[in-house]
Protein backbone atom coordinates (compact mmCIF):
# COMPACT_ATOMS: atom_id res chain seq x y z
CA UNK A 1 0.00 0.00 0.00
CA UNK A 2 1.48 2.98 -1.10
CA UNK A 3 0.39 5.32 2.16
CA UNK A 4 2.65 3.28 4.36
CA UNK A 5 5.98 4.03 2.23
CA UNK A 6 7.88 5.93 5.42
CA UNK A 7 8.19 9.66 5.31
CA UNK A 8 10.67 12.37 6.91
CA UNK A 9 9.32 12.24 10.97
CA UNK A 10 9.52 16.24 11.04
CA UNK A 11 8.80 18.37 7.43
CA UNK A 12 11.20 19.95 6.43
CA UNK A 13 10.09 24.15 6.44
CA UNK A 14 8.71 25.14 2.93
CA UNK A 15 8.43 28.03 1.27
CA UNK A 16 5.10 29.67 0.96
CA UNK A 17 3.92 29.37 -2.84
CA UNK A 18 3.10 33.27 -4.29
CA UNK A 19 -0.10 32.34 -4.99
CA UNK A 20 -1.94 34.37 -7.11
CA UNK A 21 -5.88 34.41 -5.63
CA UNK A 22 -5.84 33.60 -2.49
CA UNK A 23 -9.47 33.80 -1.22
CA UNK A 24 -10.96 31.06 -2.98
CA UNK A 25 -14.88 29.25 -3.24
CA UNK A 26 -15.35 25.65 -3.58
CA UNK A 27 -18.80 24.07 -4.32
CA UNK A 28 -19.22 20.42 -3.17
CA UNK A 29 -22.23 17.85 -3.04
CA UNK A 30 -23.19 16.04 0.59
CA UNK A 31 -21.88 13.02 -0.13
CA UNK A 32 -18.69 11.49 1.53
CA UNK A 33 -16.75 11.71 -1.08
CA UNK A 34 -16.34 15.32 -0.45
CA UNK A 35 -14.25 13.96 2.75
CA UNK A 36 -10.76 15.56 1.12
CA UNK A 37 -12.15 19.21 0.50
CA UNK A 38 -13.28 19.26 4.58
CA UNK A 39 -10.12 17.58 5.90
CA UNK A 40 -7.70 20.30 3.97
CA UNK A 41 -10.14 22.73 5.67
CA UNK A 42 -10.17 21.51 9.28
CA UNK A 43 -6.61 20.11 9.63
CA UNK A 44 -4.99 23.60 8.21
CA UNK A 45 -4.11 22.54 4.66
CA UNK A 46 -5.58 24.83 2.59
CA UNK A 47 -4.07 27.82 5.60
CA UNK A 48 -0.71 25.88 4.99
CA UNK A 49 -0.74 26.75 1.65
CA UNK A 50 -1.84 30.60 1.77
CA UNK A 51 -5.37 29.39 0.52
CA UNK A 52 -8.06 31.07 2.20
CA UNK A 53 -11.06 28.53 1.31
CA UNK A 54 -14.79 28.88 1.68
CA UNK A 55 -16.31 25.39 1.44
CA UNK A 56 -20.15 25.71 -0.06
CA UNK A 57 -22.59 23.06 -0.29
CA UNK A 58 -24.38 23.15 -3.71
CA UNK A 59 -28.14 21.75 -4.72
CA UNK A 60 -27.59 19.03 -6.93
CA UNK A 61 -24.77 18.71 -9.82
CA UNK A 62 -25.71 20.57 -12.77
CA UNK A 63 -25.99 23.79 -10.52
CA UNK A 64 -22.27 23.22 -9.39
CA UNK A 65 -20.74 22.89 -12.68
CA UNK A 66 -22.70 25.56 -14.48
CA UNK A 67 -21.38 27.85 -11.26
CA UNK A 68 -17.91 26.99 -11.64
CA UNK A 69 -18.26 27.44 -15.26
CA UNK A 70 -19.65 31.27 -14.72
CA UNK A 71 -16.20 31.38 -12.01
CA UNK A 72 -19.16 32.08 -8.90
CA UNK A 73 -17.08 28.65 -7.99
CA UNK A 74 -13.54 28.50 -8.02
CA UNK A 75 -13.47 24.71 -8.10
CA UNK A 76 -15.58 21.82 -6.84
CA UNK A 77 -15.74 18.43 -6.33
CA UNK A 78 -17.02 17.22 -9.49
CA UNK A 79 -18.20 14.24 -11.13
CA UNK A 80 -15.32 12.42 -13.25
CA UNK A 81 -17.72 12.72 -16.00
CA UNK A 82 -18.39 16.34 -15.60
CA UNK A 83 -15.18 17.97 -17.00
CA UNK A 84 -14.70 15.42 -19.54
CA UNK A 85 -18.45 16.10 -20.85
CA UNK A 86 -18.24 19.79 -20.35
CA UNK A 87 -14.85 19.62 -22.42
CA UNK A 88 -16.29 17.46 -25.67
CA UNK A 89 -19.28 19.66 -25.57
CA UNK A 90 -22.16 17.24 -24.21
CA UNK A 91 -24.46 19.36 -21.85
CA UNK A 92 -22.82 21.93 -22.17
CA UNK A 93 -19.56 23.29 -23.10
CA UNK A 94 -16.84 24.85 -21.12
CA UNK A 95 -13.00 23.57 -20.69
CA UNK A 96 -13.08 21.94 -17.51
CA UNK A 97 -9.51 20.03 -16.15
CA UNK A 98 -8.50 18.70 -12.96
CA UNK A 99 -5.59 17.82 -11.45
CA UNK A 100 -6.51 15.89 -8.69
CA UNK A 101 -8.69 12.35 -8.44
CA UNK A 102 -10.59 12.59 -5.59
CA UNK A 103 -11.40 8.57 -4.84
CA UNK A 104 -11.67 5.32 -5.86
CA UNK A 105 -14.92 3.47 -5.18
CA UNK A 106 -17.49 4.68 -2.74
CA UNK A 107 -21.18 4.12 -4.57
CA UNK A 108 -24.14 1.33 -4.33
CA UNK A 109 -26.73 0.45 -5.78
CA UNK A 110 -30.10 -0.04 -3.54
CA UNK A 111 -33.41 -1.17 -4.51
CA UNK A 112 -36.90 -1.23 -2.49
CA UNK A 113 -37.86 -3.77 0.19
CA UNK A 114 -40.69 -4.18 -2.13
CA UNK A 115 -38.12 -5.46 -5.17
CA UNK A 116 -35.70 -6.86 -2.84
CA UNK A 117 -38.48 -9.80 -2.10
CA UNK A 118 -38.94 -10.17 -5.37
CA UNK A 119 -35.25 -10.74 -6.37
CA UNK A 120 -34.83 -12.96 -3.74
CA UNK A 121 -35.89 -16.09 -5.31
CA UNK A 122 -33.66 -15.28 -7.71
CA UNK A 123 -30.23 -14.89 -6.01
CA UNK A 124 -27.66 -17.41 -4.33
CA UNK A 125 -27.27 -18.06 -1.20
CA UNK A 126 -24.00 -19.08 1.21
CA UNK A 127 -23.79 -21.48 3.72
CA UNK A 128 -25.20 -19.57 6.59
CA UNK A 129 -28.19 -18.42 4.84
CA UNK A 130 -27.15 -15.22 3.51
CA UNK A 131 -27.31 -13.97 0.20
CA UNK A 132 -23.67 -14.08 -1.38
CA UNK A 133 -22.47 -11.55 -3.06
CA UNK A 134 -21.68 -9.70 -5.43
CA UNK A 135 -25.70 -10.20 -6.46
CA UNK A 136 -26.08 -9.98 -10.32
CA UNK A 137 -28.53 -7.78 -12.04
CA UNK A 138 -29.63 -11.28 -13.36
CA UNK A 139 -31.83 -11.15 -10.22
CA UNK A 140 -33.27 -8.32 -11.02
CA UNK A 141 -33.79 -9.17 -14.65
CA UNK A 142 -36.76 -11.94 -13.56
CA UNK A 143 -38.73 -8.64 -11.69
CA UNK A 144 -38.11 -5.81 -14.72
CA UNK A 145 -39.96 -8.71 -17.03
CA UNK A 146 -42.67 -8.87 -14.90
CA UNK A 147 -43.04 -4.94 -14.64
CA UNK A 148 -42.86 -4.46 -18.56
CA UNK A 149 -45.55 -7.85 -18.78
CA UNK A 150 -47.51 -5.90 -16.55
CA UNK A 151 -47.04 -2.24 -18.86
CA UNK A 152 -45.68 -0.89 -15.73
CA UNK A 153 -42.60 1.14 -16.24
CA UNK A 154 -39.78 0.37 -13.83
CA UNK A 155 -37.90 3.74 -12.85
CA UNK A 156 -34.66 3.86 -11.48
CA UNK A 157 -33.01 6.68 -9.94
CA UNK A 158 -28.82 8.14 -11.09
CA UNK A 159 -27.46 11.40 -10.10
CA UNK A 160 -26.69 13.43 -13.31
CA UNK A 161 -26.25 11.92 -16.47
CA UNK A 162 -22.48 11.85 -16.88
CA UNK A 163 -22.10 10.62 -13.68
CA UNK A 164 -20.21 7.46 -12.28
CA UNK A 165 -23.67 6.56 -10.95
CA UNK A 166 -25.71 6.26 -14.20
CA UNK A 167 -22.49 4.52 -15.61
CA UNK A 168 -21.91 2.03 -12.69
CA UNK A 169 -25.94 1.14 -12.77
CA UNK A 170 -26.25 0.69 -16.49
CA UNK A 171 -23.27 -1.31 -16.57
CA UNK A 172 -24.86 -3.29 -13.41
CA UNK A 173 -27.91 -3.53 -15.77
CA UNK A 174 -26.33 -4.74 -18.81
CA UNK A 175 -24.43 -7.20 -17.26
CA UNK A 176 -27.63 -8.83 -16.41
CA UNK A 177 -29.51 -8.66 -19.66
CA UNK A 178 -31.14 -5.62 -18.43
CA UNK A 179 -31.12 -2.27 -21.16
CA UNK A 180 -30.71 0.66 -19.43
CA UNK A 181 -31.30 2.71 -22.61
CA UNK A 182 -29.92 4.93 -25.19
CA UNK A 183 -28.98 8.51 -25.54
CA UNK A 184 -29.38 10.12 -29.22
CA UNK A 185 -28.94 13.72 -30.19
CA UNK A 186 -32.61 14.71 -30.03
CA UNK A 187 -33.61 12.62 -27.57
CA UNK A 188 -31.77 13.22 -24.29
CA UNK A 189 -34.07 10.78 -21.72
CA UNK A 190 -31.03 8.25 -21.94
CA UNK A 191 -33.91 6.04 -22.44
CA UNK A 192 -34.92 4.98 -25.99
CA UNK A 193 -35.08 0.77 -25.91
CA UNK A 194 -34.80 0.77 -22.52
CA UNK A 195 -36.05 -1.94 -19.94
CA UNK A 196 -35.15 -0.10 -16.60
CA UNK A 197 -35.88 3.81 -16.91
CA UNK A 198 -32.76 6.00 -15.02
CA UNK A 199 -33.67 9.57 -13.83
CA UNK A 200 -31.91 12.57 -12.21
CA UNK A 201 -32.26 12.70 -8.33
CA UNK A 202 -30.10 14.33 -6.20
CA UNK A 203 -27.96 12.49 -4.18
CA UNK A 204 -29.73 13.55 -0.58
CA UNK A 205 -33.26 13.35 -2.13
CA UNK A 206 -32.66 9.32 -3.12
CA UNK A 207 -33.86 7.71 0.31
CA UNK A 208 -36.95 9.76 0.37
CA UNK A 209 -37.64 9.35 -3.13
CA UNK A 210 -37.70 5.91 -2.96
CA UNK A 211 -39.78 5.71 -0.19
CA UNK A 212 -42.54 7.64 -1.90
CA UNK A 213 -42.57 5.10 -4.62
CA UNK A 214 -41.29 7.60 -7.51
CA UNK A 215 -38.43 4.99 -8.70
CA UNK A 216 -37.71 1.40 -7.43
CA UNK A 217 -33.97 1.42 -6.86
CA UNK A 218 -31.07 4.01 -7.48
CA UNK A 219 -27.41 3.99 -7.97
CA UNK A 220 -25.17 7.04 -5.30
CA UNK A 221 -22.59 7.49 -3.14
CA UNK A 222 -22.49 7.44 0.37
CA UNK A 223 -24.10 7.72 3.05
CA UNK A 224 -27.40 7.71 1.03
CA UNK A 225 -27.45 3.67 0.36
CA UNK A 226 -26.69 3.12 4.30
CA UNK A 227 -29.42 5.96 5.10
CA UNK A 228 -31.96 3.52 3.07
CA UNK A 229 -30.89 0.54 5.35
CA UNK A 230 -31.16 2.49 8.75
CA UNK A 231 -34.70 4.18 7.48
CA UNK A 232 -35.54 0.66 7.05
CA UNK A 233 -36.79 1.22 3.56
CA UNK A 234 -34.29 -0.35 1.01
CA UNK A 235 -31.64 -2.84 0.91
CA UNK A 236 -28.11 -1.92 -0.85
CA UNK A 237 -27.65 -5.02 -3.27
CA UNK A 238 -24.20 -4.33 -4.84
CA UNK A 239 -21.56 -1.97 -3.94
CA UNK A 240 -19.29 0.05 -7.10
CA UNK A 241 -16.36 -2.09 -5.80
CA UNK A 242 -17.93 -5.42 -6.46
CA UNK A 243 -19.03 -4.00 -9.76
CA UNK A 244 -15.17 -2.78 -10.18
CA UNK A 245 -12.65 -3.39 -8.07
CA UNK A 246 -11.17 0.10 -7.05
CA UNK A 247 -12.80 1.80 -9.93
CA UNK A 248 -12.19 5.90 -10.32
CA UNK A 249 -14.84 7.72 -8.67
CA UNK A 250 -14.64 12.12 -8.53
CA UNK A 251 -12.20 14.69 -9.20
CA UNK A 252 -11.49 18.26 -8.19
CA UNK A 253 -12.56 20.62 -11.23
CA UNK A 254 -11.66 24.16 -12.04
CA UNK A 255 -11.98 25.62 -15.37
CA UNK A 256 -8.59 25.45 -17.83
CA UNK A 257 -9.19 29.21 -18.02
CA UNK A 258 -8.23 29.55 -14.06
CA UNK A 259 -5.12 26.96 -13.96
CA UNK A 260 -3.72 29.81 -16.67
CA UNK A 261 -4.25 32.47 -15.00
CA UNK A 262 -3.89 31.17 -11.34
CA UNK A 263 -1.14 28.77 -11.63
CA UNK A 264 0.45 28.56 -8.18
CA UNK A 265 -2.99 28.54 -6.60
CA UNK A 266 -3.79 25.81 -8.54
CA UNK A 267 -0.49 24.04 -7.35
CA UNK A 268 -1.07 25.09 -3.70
CA UNK A 269 -4.95 23.66 -3.58
CA UNK A 270 -3.74 20.70 -5.24
CA UNK A 271 -0.82 20.08 -2.86
CA UNK A 272 -3.45 20.89 0.12
CA UNK A 273 -5.47 18.35 -1.43
CA UNK A 274 -3.29 15.49 -1.37
CA UNK A 275 -2.34 16.32 2.02
CA UNK A 276 -5.90 15.71 3.13
CA UNK A 277 -6.37 12.19 0.82
CA UNK A 278 -3.02 10.92 2.61
CA UNK A 279 -3.83 11.95 5.87
CA UNK A 280 -7.23 9.97 4.98
CA UNK A 281 -5.87 7.01 4.59
CA UNK A 282 -2.67 6.88 6.48
CA UNK A 283 -1.80 4.45 9.49
CA UNK A 284 -4.78 1.78 7.73
CA UNK A 285 -7.93 4.45 7.70
CA UNK A 286 -6.55 5.42 11.77
CA UNK A 287 -8.40 8.90 11.45
CA UNK A 288 -11.34 7.70 9.88
CA UNK A 289 -13.50 8.04 12.91
CA UNK A 290 -12.42 11.60 13.39
CA UNK A 291 -13.07 12.05 9.72
CA UNK A 292 -16.64 10.99 10.53
CA UNK A 293 -17.28 13.20 13.11
CA UNK A 294 -16.33 16.33 10.72
CA UNK A 295 -18.28 14.78 7.87
CA UNK A 296 -21.27 14.85 10.01
CA UNK A 297 -21.41 18.55 10.95
CA UNK A 298 -24.33 20.44 9.19
CA UNK A 299 -22.08 22.57 6.95
CA UNK A 300 -20.69 19.05 5.41
CA UNK A 301 -22.45 15.76 4.83
CA UNK A 302 -25.18 16.41 7.75
CA UNK A 303 -25.85 12.95 8.12
CA UNK A 304 -25.85 10.97 11.55
CA UNK A 305 -22.03 9.93 11.99
CA UNK A 306 -23.13 6.31 12.54
CA UNK A 307 -24.85 5.88 8.94
CA UNK A 308 -21.74 7.57 7.49
CA UNK A 309 -19.16 5.49 9.53
CA UNK A 310 -21.34 2.41 8.72
CA UNK A 311 -19.36 2.63 4.96
CA UNK A 312 -16.06 5.06 6.03
CA UNK A 313 -14.53 2.43 8.36
CA UNK A 314 -13.74 -0.16 6.33
CA UNK A 315 -17.78 -2.06 6.38
CA UNK A 316 -20.56 -1.74 4.81
CA UNK A 317 -24.63 -2.63 5.84
CA UNK A 318 -26.48 -4.76 3.15
CA UNK A 319 -29.39 -6.44 4.27
CA UNK A 320 -30.27 -4.57 8.28
CA UNK A 321 -28.04 -6.80 10.25
CA UNK A 322 -25.89 -7.85 7.74
CA UNK A 323 -23.01 -6.10 8.28
CA UNK A 324 -19.90 -6.87 6.18
CA UNK A 325 -16.04 -5.83 6.04
CA UNK A 326 -15.19 -4.04 2.85
CA UNK A 327 -11.72 -2.31 3.89
CA UNK A 328 -11.60 -0.70 0.36
CA UNK A 329 -14.94 0.80 0.24
CA UNK A 330 -13.96 4.66 -0.01
CA UNK A 331 -10.19 4.52 -0.86
CA UNK A 332 -8.42 8.11 -0.69
CA UNK A 333 -5.30 7.76 -1.25
CA UNK A 334 -3.97 4.26 -1.47
CA UNK A 335 -3.03 2.10 -5.07
CA UNK A 336 -2.28 6.02 -6.32
CA UNK A 337 -6.11 6.86 -5.64
CA UNK A 338 -5.08 10.72 -6.47
CA UNK A 339 -3.20 10.61 -9.39
CA UNK A 340 -5.16 11.63 -12.84
CA UNK A 341 -5.15 8.87 -15.22
CA UNK A 342 -5.65 8.90 -18.53
CA UNK A 343 -7.22 5.51 -18.36
CA UNK A 344 -9.92 6.89 -16.28
CA UNK A 345 -11.17 9.56 -18.50
CA UNK A 346 -11.09 7.19 -21.42
CA UNK A 347 -13.06 4.87 -19.45
CA UNK A 348 -15.55 7.22 -19.08
CA UNK A 349 -15.92 8.70 -22.58
CA UNK A 350 -16.18 4.40 -23.72
CA UNK A 351 -19.55 4.68 -21.67
CA UNK A 352 -20.86 8.15 -23.18
CA UNK A 353 -19.85 5.94 -26.45
CA UNK A 354 -21.78 3.21 -25.26
CA UNK A 355 -25.07 4.56 -24.23
CA UNK A 356 -25.22 7.19 -26.93
CA UNK A 357 -24.25 10.18 -25.31
CA UNK A 358 -21.17 10.33 -27.98
CA UNK A 359 -23.26 10.15 -31.31
CA UNK A 360 -20.54 8.89 -33.40
CA UNK A 361 -17.71 6.63 -33.75
CA UNK A 362 -14.31 8.13 -32.94
CA UNK A 363 -10.58 6.89 -33.34
CA UNK A 364 -8.83 5.66 -30.54
CA UNK A 365 -6.67 8.60 -30.83
CA UNK A 366 -9.15 10.96 -29.88
CA UNK A 367 -9.95 9.08 -26.71
CA UNK A 368 -6.22 9.83 -25.82
CA UNK A 369 -6.82 13.74 -26.93
CA UNK A 370 -9.59 14.34 -24.94
CA UNK A 371 -8.52 12.44 -21.75
CA UNK A 372 -4.90 14.89 -22.00
CA UNK A 373 -6.68 17.75 -23.23
CA UNK A 374 -9.04 17.30 -19.44
CA UNK A 375 -6.80 15.18 -17.10
CA UNK A 376 -3.55 16.95 -15.90
CA UNK A 377 -0.84 14.63 -14.44
CA UNK A 378 1.71 17.58 -15.09
CA UNK A 379 -0.03 19.37 -12.40
CA UNK A 380 -0.30 17.15 -9.89
CA UNK A 381 3.25 15.64 -9.91
CA UNK A 382 4.55 19.35 -9.32
CA UNK A 383 2.25 19.78 -6.15
CA UNK A 384 3.56 15.87 -4.76
CA UNK A 385 7.11 16.61 -5.62
CA UNK A 386 7.22 19.38 -3.53
CA UNK A 387 5.29 17.64 -1.17
CA UNK A 388 7.75 15.07 -1.35
CA UNK A 389 10.70 17.66 -0.66
CA UNK A 390 8.90 19.04 2.25
CA UNK A 391 8.36 15.61 4.21
CA UNK A 392 4.85 15.76 4.11
CA UNK A 393 4.49 12.92 1.60
CA UNK A 394 6.92 9.60 0.31
CA UNK A 395 8.69 9.53 -2.65
CA UNK A 396 6.45 5.97 -3.10
CA UNK A 397 3.47 7.32 -2.88
CA UNK A 398 3.19 8.51 -6.44
CA UNK A 399 3.43 6.90 -10.04
CA UNK A 400 6.31 8.96 -11.22
CA UNK A 401 7.19 6.78 -14.32
CA UNK A 402 3.57 6.26 -15.66
CA UNK A 403 2.60 7.15 -19.24
CA UNK A 404 -0.55 8.15 -17.75
CA UNK A 405 -2.46 4.84 -18.05
CA UNK A 406 -3.26 2.38 -15.45
CA UNK A 407 -2.54 -1.72 -15.83
CA UNK A 408 -5.44 -3.04 -17.91
CA UNK A 409 -8.23 -3.83 -15.56
CA UNK A 410 -8.39 -8.21 -15.56
CA UNK A 411 -11.40 -9.79 -16.32
CA UNK A 412 -11.87 -11.38 -12.27
CA UNK A 413 -11.82 -7.16 -11.34
CA UNK A 414 -14.93 -6.91 -13.03
CA UNK A 415 -18.47 -7.87 -12.51
CA UNK A 416 -19.46 -8.91 -15.82
CA UNK A 417 -15.93 -10.47 -16.77
CA UNK A 418 -14.93 -8.34 -19.63
CA UNK A 419 -11.25 -6.55 -18.93
CA UNK A 420 -10.74 -3.30 -19.92
CA UNK A 421 -7.80 -1.32 -21.06
CA UNK A 422 -7.48 2.33 -21.93
CA UNK A 423 -5.25 2.27 -24.67
CA UNK A 424 -8.34 0.28 -26.99
CA UNK A 425 -11.14 1.81 -26.27
CA UNK A 426 -12.58 0.83 -29.53
CA UNK A 427 -11.89 -2.72 -28.89
CA UNK A 428 -13.40 -2.51 -25.88
CA UNK A 429 -16.61 -0.81 -26.36
CA UNK A 430 -16.97 -3.76 -29.15
CA UNK A 431 -16.43 -6.15 -26.59
CA UNK A 432 -19.13 -5.25 -24.63
CA UNK A 433 -22.57 -7.19 -24.82
CA UNK A 434 -25.05 -4.34 -25.01
CA UNK A 435 -24.50 -1.14 -26.66
CA UNK A 436 -23.49 0.51 -29.51
CA UNK A 437 -20.44 -0.77 -31.54
CA UNK A 438 -18.41 0.46 -34.34
CA UNK A 439 -19.96 3.19 -36.54
CA UNK A 440 -23.36 2.35 -35.06
CA UNK A 441 -25.82 5.56 -34.27
CA UNK A 442 -29.18 6.00 -32.77
CA UNK A 443 -31.71 7.02 -35.65
CA UNK A 444 -35.29 7.64 -33.84
CA UNK A 445 -35.84 4.40 -31.65
CA UNK A 446 -33.40 2.38 -33.54
CA UNK A 447 -29.75 1.61 -33.94
CA UNK A 448 -28.64 1.78 -37.49
CA UNK A 449 -25.25 1.36 -39.02
CA UNK A 450 -22.11 -1.01 -38.06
Amino acid sequence: MAATAIVPATPALAEMLDVEKDELTFGFIKLTDMAPLAVAYELGYFEEEGLFVTLEPQANWKVLLDRVITGELDGAHMLAGQPIAATIGFGTKAHIVTPFSMDLNGNGITVSNEIWEMMKPHIEYQDDGKPAHPIKASALKPVVDQFIDEGKPFNMGMVFPVSTHNYELRYWLASGDIHPGFYSETDISGQIQADALLSVTPPPQMPATLEAGTIYGYCVGEPWNQAAVFKGIGVPVVTDYEIWKNNPEKVFGLTKEFTEEYPNTTLALTKALIRAAKWLDENNNANRMEAVEILSRSEYVGADAEVIANSMTGTFEYEKGDKRDVPDFNVFYRYFATYPYYSDAVWYLTQMRRWGQIGEHKPDSWYDEVAKSVYQPDIYLKAARMLVEEGHVAEADFPWDTDGYRAPTPAGDIIDGIPYDGKQPNAYIDSLPIGLKGKQVVDGNEVVGG
